[in-house]
Formats: structure tokens, sequence, C-alpha cells
């Protein structure tokens, strides 16, 4: 049975499920509401606060649904409960980002700055501190949206391998590659 398929989940305080017709579970909690449409294969039921995802057969498309829908059904109770926050960081002379509202204005050395609209479901804060780099903080209660967007904005400049500038998530460590060695054979 599938290890991540079979652990139950339980269900915090103020966190409400409700599971429709068409296999559509609801969860919502203080932070929000978040939705999802699970597989109509897949029994999702609810007991005593404990809610657990169950499979009808060992076919290898049922066990791999298994655990993606307990996956996605966990990280909306923890999303509506706690939240989640990803911070990136700017890395490179002259990098840099502000917020107006929802739109990113990011400058990362091309020519022209980048102009970024972040979704509504996420909260953006841009913080530039004298001597330490700019970093960009993206809050939301929606985990997938949340990293699809960090990963766009990372990708607009990913680290490079030399110096190692670029927009990296906070704490992402990154190979670095030596440089051309001064002076050789004649």
């Amino acid at each position: 049975m599938s290890r991540v398929g079979k652990a139950p989940i339980e269900l915090p305080k103020g966190v409400e499920i409700n599971i429709s017709k068409g296999n559509l579970v609801t969860v919502k909690g203080p932070k929000g509401t978040l939705s999802q449409q699970v597989d109509p294969d897949i029994q999702v039921e609810i007991e005593d606060g404990v809610l657990t995802v169950k499979r009808p057969t060992d076919q290898i498309r049922h066990k791999a649904l298994h655990g993606l829908y307990r996956a996605l059904v966990n990280n909306m109770v923890q999303g509506v409960t706690n939240g989640f926050v990803k911070e990136l960081e700017l890395i490179g002379v002259g990098y840099r980002a502000t917020n107006t509202g929802q739109l990113l204005e990011l400058t990362l050395g091309y020519s022209h700055p980048i102009m970024f609209y972040i979704p509504s479901e996420i909260a953006v804060e841009t913080k530039q501190e004298k001597g330490k780099n700019p970093l960009i903080r993206l809050e939301s209660i929606d985990k997938q949206l949340l990293g699809q967007i960090a990963a766009k904005i990372r990708g607009l400049r990913k680290p490079e391998p030399y110096k190692g500038k670029g927009v990296r998530y906070m704490g992402e460590d990154v190979r670095r590659k030596a440089g051309k060695t001064a002076g050789g054979k004649k």
C-alpha cells in the first residue's frame, strides 16, 4: 500500500471539509477556502475529525492517484490553517525588486526592467536593506500556485554556476564551477 496515501490527515480545529457528489473536495479554514477535483475512482472519507483517502484496486494508476490526492488534500488543509511562504533572493550587482500592489518590477541586469504580475491569491512583499541582497517574499494558501509563480520568477534569471548571480530561493545551494585558470602552456 502507498505510504503517503494510507497516512490519515488529522483535521485541525476550525477546518471544515465538504465532499460533493462529483468528488469535489472543498476545504474551508481560518485563512480561506480551497477546492480540488478528485478522480472518481478515489474515495475520500471523513470519520471523527480524521480524513482518509482510499483506492479501489492495486493497479499502478490507482496507486499513483492514491498518493497524489492524499498529498493535495493535505496541502489544502495545511494551507487554510498555516499558509505557505516562499522567499527569493536576488544576487548580483544592480539587481533590484520593487512592488506596487500585485505588480512586481525586477531589474535583473537586462537592458529593460521586467514587469511581473502576481495573481491576487498571493501576497507579495519586497525588502531591500543596505548591505544585503534584495528579497521577494511570496505568501499564499495555495501551495501549487505559490510554487509555480516562484519558479517563474526564478526562471527570469536562474543562478549561474560561475559567480552565483541570479534569482534563487532563500537557502538554496548553487553548485559552483571553477573558472578559467590564468596562464597556460605555450
